[in-house]
């Protein structure tokens, strides 16, 4: 039997709107009652970007993935795929994937979206795994890129200071070294637990808001237990110990959560890449933003181990281990 087609990640990109809402700005422009400090020792973030003017979830997703392509010496004609997380999707249809494959001059090859919220980076770097692996594509492009602000209630200061607007991309690339690449992944969902976190509406019913919900203490006690039993998982499949760490790179959602996840692990704060404080949540976009930060910045090298994870409405939880 042959071993398996080796799945690497050859390249990195993110794209950040160009407005910062700060959380004074909150508090101030927008008139939320909130505080700076409220927000901070609650949450950890500081800041957000929100899309304006011409700024929508393909644009973003295709400077991303622009990013990602030229940071890998690849062109956009020689990728075989494009798969985009993402819950705020520009149009129902067509796909924000094809939508971006045209911002690229694409004219070959296939693309579609993935929807499991926060997690579904993760998603789609299982399921872009699993098509290489079966041999329907040798260079796939994985982006998360959300566009949030058009799910807040910006009256519910339990939600609204807590998500933010951006776009990451990676590119697959089939082959590398033994033991290079994506090494397992581990996907998992639990439809009864989707009243804690949701959107109430749908496309086309005006008697919704469709404005996002969430039981900010439910989610943090489930993504506690959840998370920690995806990473168990990841390192259980590959023989190793939170020592054989080299980098977590998490779901940006709560800084205490990430802090949890870190000392579960035992892994330091400088090997946790964090971008909270800046970015707030970008949902599905949060992985791939850090890992391009801490790629590009130089922290991340080459045969490094690294971590993700992430929890979203569903719920969806996951995990991967990917060797750089």
């Amino acid at each position: 039997m042959s071993d398996p087609i080796r799945v690497r990640l050859t390249g990195v990109g993110g794209y950040l709107p160009r407005d910062v809402i700060t959380n004074d700005d909150l508090a101030g422009k927008y008139s939320i009652e909130t505080s700076d400090e409220w927000i901070r020792t609650r949450t950890g973030i500081a800041q957000r970007h929100i899309v304006s003017g011409d700024e929508t979830t393909a644009s973003m997703a295709a400077e991303a993935a622009r990013q990602a392509l030229d940071h890998a010496g690849v062109a956009a004609s020689d990728v075989d795929a494009i798969l985009v997380a993402t819950s705020t999707p520009d149009q129902v249809f067509p796909a924000v994937a094809v939508q971006v494959q045209a911002l690229l001059g694409m004219t070959a090859g296939f693309g579609f979206d993935i929807s499991a919220a926060c997690s579904g980076f993760v998603y789609a770097l299982a399921t872009a795994r699993a098509l290489m692996q079966s041999g329907q594509a040798k260079k796939i492009l994985v982006i998360g890129s959300e566009v949030f602000s058009r799910l807040l209630d910006w009256n519910d200061r339990s939600t609204c200071v807590l998500f933010g607007d951006g776009a990451g991309a990676v590119l697959l690339e089939t082959g590398g070294e033994e033991g290079e690449g994506i090494l397992s992944t581990h996907l998992h969902s639990d439809g009864r637990t989707g009243d804690i976190l949701y959107v109430d509406g749908a496309v086309g019913c005006p008697s919704t808001s469709q404005h996002l919900r969430m039981q900010g203490r439910e989610v943090f006690r489930h993504a506690v237990v959840k998370l920690s039993q995806a990473v168990d998982e990841a390192l259980a499949a590959n023989g190793l110990t939170g020592q054989d760490i080299q980098w977590m790179v998490p779901h940006q959602a709560n800084l205490r959560i990430i802090d949890g996840m870190a000392k579960k692990l035992a892994l330091p704060s400088d090997r946790v890449v964090v971008t909270v404080d800046r970015h707030a949540n970008t949902s599905a976009a949060s992985i791939p933003l850090a890992l391009n930060e801490a790629v590009r910045d130089g922290r991340i090298q080459k045969g490094d181990l690294v971590l993700m994870e992430a929890l979203g409405g569903g719920l969806t939880w996951g995990s991967a281990l990917i060797r750089m």
